[in-house]
């Protein structure tokens, strides 16, 4: 009887596993290979807002002339003149700040139009080559 039963679960056993085989084709769709599509479009690209424009604060200007600076000598003896520390420039010194100033004008000016020049160049649109 054990022999029986082990053929009969052997049997059992062969058609549960080749039990989808037996029942013949069934229509099995066709598959189609999937198409992929790479579309390439420009990454956006930050642009940061221009520093605020320079602020200047007023500076006063005082021309000492030697009786101007023999004033202030004497004042400052008789304790009635602030003590104030004075810079002085030659012409060409002065001469020579004022070309200083007038070089960093001009090289702010060429550093904003290089900036908004990449920054327009950004801006076209994407175009397919």
């Amino acid at each position: 009887m054990v022999k029986s039963l082990n053929k009969l679960l052997l049997a059992l056993i062969l058609l549960l596993v080749s039990g989808c085989s037996l029942t013949g084709n069934r229509n099995i769709p066709e598959v189609s290979p999937v198409e992929v599509v790479t579309i390439e479009k420009k990454a956006p690209v930050y642009h940061p807002p221009l520093p605020a424009s320079i602020q200047s604060v007023p500076v006063e200007w005082t021309i000492l002339t030697p009786d101007r600076m023999e004033e202030y000598i004497d004042d400052l003896k008789k304790g009635e003149a602030p003590a104030n520390v004075w810079y002085s420039l030659t012409t060409k010194g002065y001469e020579n700040l004022s070309a200083n100033m007038a070089e960093i004008k001009r090289y702010l000016r060429q550093v904003i139009s290089i900036v908004k020049y990449y920054k327009e160049l950004d801006e076209e649109p994407f175009k397919d080559e």
